[in-house]
């Protein structure tokens, strides 16, 4: 039977008369033996009624938030690995896995992990239950994926950090490109920016690429670090910091080497997370402002008058440009080229080097072999080399900006080894060009029966032809008639073999192509003509090249017949 319960006015009227006593007092002992005999209970039951009175009642039950089906450290598991699912599932647009498809897959498949495999038995785990303690723990989908907050940051000085990227323009494509890859499609009108993180000063320019292209990026920022033709444009000198991101043109070699050369620093900002927790617009928000700015204010132009190619584009880029540096600063009271012009570091500007200097930074070394017969193909290109470096691992450093190759080898630099202007005869189509030439050119009458094509000699000259050719036809029948004396030497007898692998005159002078092959399905490049010993003509199969004869010469027949 339960003890009798007092009303809770008459506990707390004996509780204010009970708080205005001293702790020890003796009347506090007679006033609660008087009110229990009165209520006919006994003092500890008055006394336990009064310590309850004050007490708060908890709205929840004792063990509210810890699982009870399982034991915490497992619920908790669980919820990491759905958490994980959610996040690994998810898409651009945000959409993932729901928590019931999680359930099924962990209670049907399993999730393996470091750990080992994840599977709870089927019915342990419901949707609520699980929703309820995701949001407890902070694995739900909101927190998890709640955006970092931003740091701004300020340079001190102007050129102490610039930032770089590249966005393709609105335009995408231009009507006159003044380059494209005939194999590929037109290539992406890319718009180039630098921003100056303390002024907030910019300067872009268009380039035609096909993705981030290493080249195009040196050249812009040759010209951003260039003094400008235009005084107004005061921008100029090279910066101690370049901030990008860790794209191609970031982890290209070459490109590391030139700024290494400049002394200029690059600092990478953190990528782009999985859980979209980090956005790298906000890393780099300056440059992206400036490109904003552009498209909004000055590309949306472009549907009144389009520009025809990069040349009209940049001049009129670059005269937006010179209004967009006069616009206020984000935070100081005067201009953004001000900004720049009177933050300048105490040393000084870095002038940029001249443009001969700076190809030379971008050249990349690279380890290779030389072929037994003292050549090497770089880019599809065969170079020879000195022939004492036959066979050799030597060094190669090749120019990203022109044509040069140099060769090095127990510290001794060999070069530069230059490709020259190829014409090919090969296609159906200069075949055919060729033919016509031939045909209807001059009087074609052989030489004394050496079988030399006419020359520029006169008639009546030893090994000379009647009549003169058509003008611009002399080096081609040198040509012609080197190639068809080396063949008929061999019909004859003739044993000749070399490395050189070039072509034979009538007189037994081989005719080397200098410098450069190209591959046996691109037919061969007729180049400059020189001198060396007799060689034997020879196919990719080490058998004899078949030399068509003028009247052989049809559509769709190469003129080596390769």
């Amino acid at each position: 039977m339960s003890a009798k319960r007092i009303a809770v006015e008459v506990l707390i009227d004996l509780r204010r008369r009970l708080d205005r006593l001293p702790s020890r007092s003796p009347e506090r002992r007679d006033i609660v033996r008087q009110a229990a005999k009165l209520y006919g209970i006994s003092e500890s039951t008055l006394y336990r009624q009064l310590e309850k009175l004050y007490r708060p009642k908890a709205l929840r039950r004792a063990d509210h938030g810890i699982p009870r089906v399982l034991p915490k450290a497992q619920m908790l598991r669980y919820c990491e690995v759905i958490a994980a699912l959610k996040i690994r599932t998810m898409n651009k647009k945000g959409r993932h896995i729901s928590t019931v498809r999680a359930i099924e897959v962990l209670e049907g498949q399993g999730i393996e992990i470091p750990d080992g495999l994840v599977r709870p038995e089927k019915g342990q785990l419901r949707k609520a239950t699980v929703n309820r303690y995701l949001k407890q723990w902070g694995f739900d989908h909101r927190t998890l994926t709640y955006q970092a907050p931003a740091v701004r940051f300020q340079a001190r000085h102007s050129n102490e950090c610039w930032q770089l990227d590249l966005s393709p323009s609105d335009l995408k494509h231009l009507e006159e490109p003044l380059w494209h890859d005939p194999s590929k499609d037109r290539p992406i009108l890319m718009l180039y920016s630098v921003v100056d993180d303390r002024s907030g000063v910019c300067y872009q320019e268009y380039r035609n690429v096909y993705g981030e292209d290493v080249e195009a990026a040196l050249r812009f920022l040759f010209n951003a670090m260039s003094a400008k033709s235009d005084e107004e444009f005061a921008l100029q000198g090279i910066p101690a910091m370049l901030y990008m991101d860790n794209g191609p043109i970031a982890r290209s070699r070459v490109f590391q080497s030139v700024m290494a050369y400049l002394g200029v620093q690059i600092q990478l900002h953190m990528p782009d997370s999985k859980a979209k927790h980090r956005h790298t617009a906000r890393a780099k928000g300056k440059v992206e402002r400036a490109f904003r700015t552009v498209k909004e204010a000055h590309e949306v132009l472009y549907h009144l008058r389009e520009p025809k190619d990069e040349g009209q584009a940049n001049e009129r880029l670059l005269a937006y440009l010179k209004t967009y540096n006069d616009h206020p600063h984000r935070s100081e009271p005067h201009s953004r080229m001000e900004d720049w012009q009177a933050n300048l570091p105490l040393e000084g500007i870095r002038q940029m080097c001249s443009w001969e200097r700076f190809c030379t930074f971008a050249r990349e070394p690279e380890n290779r072999k030389i072929g037994i017969d003292a050549r090497i193909r770089v880019d599809g290109t065969v170079y020879e080399v000195h022939a004492d470096l036959a066979g050799e691992s030597v060094i190669l450093w090749w120019g990203l900006f022109d044509s040069e190759l140099f060769v090095e080898h127990e510290g001794q630099r060999y070069g530069p080894r230059r490709s020259q202007k190829r014409t090919h005869l090969c296609s159906s189509k200069r075949t055919r060009d060729l033919r016509s030439r031939l045909l209807s050119g001059a009087k074609r009458k052989r030489c004394g029966g050496n079988g030399r094509w006419g020359g520029s000699g006169d008639s009546g000259s030893e090994g000379g032809c009647e009549g003169e050719p058509h003008a611009g036809m002399q080096d081609l029948g040198l040509v012609w008639g080197g190639l068809a004396s080396a063949f008929r030497g061999r019909r004859s007898g003739i044993v000749v073999g070399d490395a050189q692998r070039g072509a034979v005159d009538a007189d037994g002078d081989a005719m080397m192509l200098q410098a450069v092959e190209q591959g046996i399905d691109q037919g061969l490049a007729l180049e400059q003509l020189v001198p060396v010993r007799v060689v034997e003509v020879r196919g990719d199969d080490r058998g004899l090249a078949r030399v068509a004869q003028v009247h052989e010469l049809e559509e769709g027949v190469d003129l080596l017949g390769l």
